[in-house]
Parts: C-alpha cells; structure tokens; sequence
C-alpha cells in the first residue's frame, strides 16, 4: 500500500461531525466557564459600590455567586471529560462502519455504549437549553440598563425627568426590598454606565451568552452524530456482523 492509499484510509477514518462538536464544545464551555466567572465577581463588586451599602443587604447575593462559581468548574471538568468520551466514541464508530482496522466489527457492547451516548447527549442538550436561557437574564437586566442609560444621555438638558428614570436592583431580585439605596436614578445611573467595570461586565454576560449558544449547538451536532452512528452500528449488527463482548 503506497503512502497516498495509506493517508487516505486514516483520513477515512476520522469522525469529522465529531470533532467540529468536540471543538465547539470546548470553545463554548470555554467562553461561558471563563466569562460567566469572571461576569459573576464584577457584578458582585457593582452591587457592592453602587446599589447596597449594607454588607446584610447583598450577603445572600454573595454566597449564590459564589455557589455558581462552583458549579462553573465543575461543569468545565464535566464536559471536558465527556467531549473527550463522546470523540472517542466517534473514532470508535467510525472505525467499525468503514472497517479500518482490518476485521474490526461491531459488539453488542458498542452498540449499547452508543445508544447510551445517544440518551445521555439529548438530556444533556435539553439541560443546557435552559442553561442558554438563563444565560440570557443577565443580558437582558444590562441592555435595559444600558437602554436607561442612553435616554438619560440623550435627557440631559431636563434634569428634572431624567431623576424619574432608575434602574431597581430589588425588581430583579438580586436584592432584598429592604436594601438601599437599592436602585441608581439619574446623572448617577449614568455615571454607573460610564465606568469600566459596567462595560465589561457587559461585555463578559453577552460572551457567555454566545458560549452557552456554541455549546448548545455542540450538544445538537452530538446528538445528530451520536443518532447516525447508532444507526452505522445497528445496521452492521443486521448485515450479522456483530458480536457480543
């Protein structure tokens, strides 16, 4: 076998809706891992400096970032690993379906680990759905504040409304009703608006908006996959080419 055949049978054997997965998954768990971390502190130091004085008022506030920042990095080692897995069992099917290691076949084994695969990669997608909405609160809570913002730059010459246009921490539950100040009004909302911390934190919501969006599509190009080589696998088991491990 000349090197060009040998090249191309390798080439052959390579799961290629697999790995364009694997590399937007790791892409995506990448910006919404890195980004929501980095989001959820900036946003605790924004509450702290202009919407509480009071240590009480967003303590609870605190530990429910703190408790995600957690599930941030359990869930990067999570799909780190299972990228990994479900990779890894696209070669596998791969090789079985266009036989590339000589009189490799399907097991009754790879067909089960498949359809697992299979189940697992939908909840998944479904669980993740509601992570990418939840993603998007975030987004929306800073857009309309940007949005006040803007009326309030373009409002300037008429202090007397512009003090009418707030942005309440408490209606979004980030605070308690208790809390104060608990909103920002006016020329000082605008300043808010202004500061380096307010645009990256922005910034860092709407990159792990996009993240959880690429990682959503990941899980869906998995499961497109994960579906077709089940079925590689169960018509190789018809043809009476499977055997149980």
């Amino acid at each position: 076998m000349g090197c060009y055949d040998c090249c191309m049978r390798c080439l052959g054997g390579v799961p290629y809706c697999s790995l364009v997965a694997t590399l937007l998954c790791f892409s995506g768990i990448a910006l919404f891992c890195g980004c929501g971390h980095q989001a959820l502190t900036e946003t605790e130091r924004l509450i702290e400096t202009y919407f509480a004085r009071n240590l009480q008022d967003y303590i609870t506030l605190a530990y429910i970032i703190q408790y995600f920042q957690y599930v941030i990095y359990g869930l990067a080692s999570f799909f780190f690993l299972y990228c990994i897995m479900l990779l890894a069992e696209g070669f596998y099917t791969t090789s079985a379906a266009k036989q590339t290691f000589g009189e490799f076949r399907s097991t009754m084994c790879g067909r089960c680990l498949s359809s697992s695969f299979i189940v697992m990669t939908y909840v998944l997608a479904v669980l993740w759905l509601l992570v990418f909405a939840f993603s998007a609160l975030p987004v929306y809570f800073f857009y309309n504040m940007d949005a006040t913002c803007h009326t309030i730059d373009v409002l300037t010459e008429t202090p007397a409304s512009i003090n009418q246009l707030c942005v309440d921490a408490r209606q979004y539950g980030l605070l308690p009703w208790n809390a104060v100040p608990g909103k920002a009004c006016g020329m000082t909302l605008s300043n808010v608006c202004k500061t380096r911390e307010y645009r990256m934190t922005y910034d860092l919501y709407i990159a792990a908006f996009a993240g959880a969006g690429i990682t959503l599509l990941a899980l869906l190009t998995y499961t497109v996959s994960t579906t077709y080589n089940f079925a590689v696998l169960r018509y190789l088991g018809r043809k009476g080419i499977g055997a149980r491990c």
